[in-house]
């Protein structure tokens, strides 16, 4: 086994050893000497080449150090071979402190590090407690997995849904209709925006009158209005973007000389399916199609949704049948049902972003080669519920500055309206896609996402009053603690009384 010197250089042993001893002794007695290791006087906290020269043997004693530790954990053999060795790898005259350090939980340096294995270990206990309490509970309360609420006996009978879902594609069809007779000087300006929002109107009209007509399966009715909600905001963009093109086109002071405005149904066909909500002519895209990776990615995709399910069916659904409305019983009461329920429903809602955010869109884009595939930041680190809006649904955010947001400022309309007004067609969306499938309009979806236009401010005041930490803990109560459980209760309650008054 070879012997470090003070330089670092590995010096094979000799057959007894002591030369090479000797010479480790005499290298690292000249070190010391030129650079004043063993002088009275202590080091100088000069900069430029004195200091870096002092770095460097520090690095060399240090890595003296590291070699005696390795040795003297070697084989019995290896360190009889080396003899003295440890008498002169770190000498007791080598200053052990050099430098002023801050220990590694200490609030100046815990974010200057990997915290890796503290996260593994988190992995590890959530995992041992989660498994102890799903062995606790099917123990106790048995296998309570039913399928009566997402598909009911008359789910067969959803076929007008399902058709509703196929006649969808007729609507891009005909704004693909109305901007080639505008590209062929058929019909005006006027007339084709007017016709865009007949278009647009009707597409969402006509699924909500179909799912209110038909007695369908709660999963039925969300994956419709789900559909509708994107092909609207796909199709707004559509004729947004389109109008703003050919307005470029056609003006004298254009910024870009190679716009021209052109209609084609392959990019139109590409868009409608694409993972994007926003519309260009053209995307960036990726090279080829990885089949093995979208075979493991769909086998996630296929574990987590089985997740989710039994963590609904197992966990939430027992909880809200046994609770009370959240709004007509004891506060005490109330508040214990919601911390009860926030924690499964967190579980579901993240299982339900890593699903549909990470694995489909992802999915979806390596099957069609869409390069852009930021579907999403890191909302978890978000210092207020404004940031939290701003990175954790990347295509609906960049559908809201482009075509809400930025179109208002442009009409001289002030910031904080245009926020308002963001949030509100962020919340009447939200409100068709729960309360049409649940058939009730009692507005706490609408009402929920509004009231996180004060919570932007407050917490941007709290970020810049009292920093980062306070803004993200009132972020992760107000979504996974207080507001989400808290919704989930009152539309199961007003749910179950609806059904109550019609039996």
């Amino acid at each position: 086994m070879a012997v470090l010197d003070s330089g670092g250089v590995a010096v094979p042993p000799t057959e007894n050893g002591v030369a090479d001893l000797d010479r480790l002794h005499r290298r690292k007695s000249r070190s010391d000497s030129s650079n004043g290791l063993l002088s009275d006087t202590s080091p100088s906290d000069d900069v430029g080449a004195a200091a870096a020269e002092r770095d460097r043997v520090d690095s060399a004693a240090e890595e003296e150090a590291q070699g005696t530790a390795n040795l003297a954990g070697g084989d019995a053999e290896t360190r009889e071979s080396a003899g003295g060795d440890v008498r002169f790898t770190y000498r007791p005259s080598v200053p052990a402190h050099r430098r002023t350090r801050e220990s590694p939980l200490s609030s100046d340096a815990i974010f200057k590090q990997s915290h890796a294995g503290l996260f593994n270990l988190c992995v590890v206990v959530l995992v041992a407690v989660n498994s102890r309490l799903i062995i606790e509970n099917l123990m106790k309360y048995g296998w309570l997995i039913r399928t009566d609420f997402w598909f009911s006996s008359t789910s067969l009978r959803d076929w007008p849904l399902f058709m509703c879902c196929l006649s969808l594609s007729v609507f891009p069809l005909a704004a693909f209709t109305v901007e080639k007779m505008v590209l062929q000087k058929f019909i005006s300006e006027p007339v084709a925006i007017i016709l865009h929002v007949i278009i647009t109107m009707t597409e969402v009209l006509y699924p909500v009158y179909v799912t209110l007509r038909c007695d369908s399966a709660f999963l039925s009715g969300v994956t419709l209005m789900l559909l509708t909600c994107i092909v609207w905001l796909k199709l707004v963009s559509y004729a947004h973007t389109s109008y703003d093109i050919r307005t470029l086109a056609n003006s004298a002071d254009k910024v870009d000389p190679e716009i021209s405005y052109y209609v084609s149904l392959k990019s139109l066909a590409y868009f409608m399916v694409a993972p994007t909500l926003c519309y260009q002519p053209s995307y960036p895209r990726s090279p080829c199609i990885r089949k093995g990776w979208v075979a493991r990615q769909f086998a996630k995709l296929v574990i987590f949704t089985g997740l989710m399910g039994f963590i609904i069916e197992q966990y939430i659904n027992p909880i809200v049948r046994n609770s009370k409305h959240p709004l007509k019983g004891d506060l005490l009461y109330a508040i214990e049902r919601v911390l009860k329920l926030s924690v499964p429903n967190l579980y579901v809602w993240l299982c339900m972003f890593y699903c549909f955010f990470h694995l489909w869109l992802n999915i979806l884009a390596e099957l069609l080669c869409f390069g852009d595939r930021e579907f999403y930041k890191d909302w978890w680190n978000a210092k207020s519920v404004g940031d939290y809006w701003r990175m954790w649904n990347m295509p609906v955010h960049k559908w809201m500055v482009r075509h809400v947001y930025f179109p208002c400022l442009r009409i001289k309309i002030p910031k904080v309206p245009a926020i308002i007004i963001a949030f509100l067609v962020s919340a009447v969306f939200h409100e068709l896609c729960i309360a049409v499938p649940c058939r009730l309009f009692n507005l706490w979806a609408f009402m929920g996402i509004m009231f996180q236009v004060p919570l932007v401010f407050i917490t941007n005041f709290l970020q810049e009053r009292f920093g980062s930490m306070v803004g993200n803990m009132i972020f992760w109560f107000s979504f996974c603690i207080f507001g989400q459980p808290m919704c989930v209760l009152l539309y199961y309650h007003d749910l179950m009384n609806r059904k109550g008054s019609m039996s």
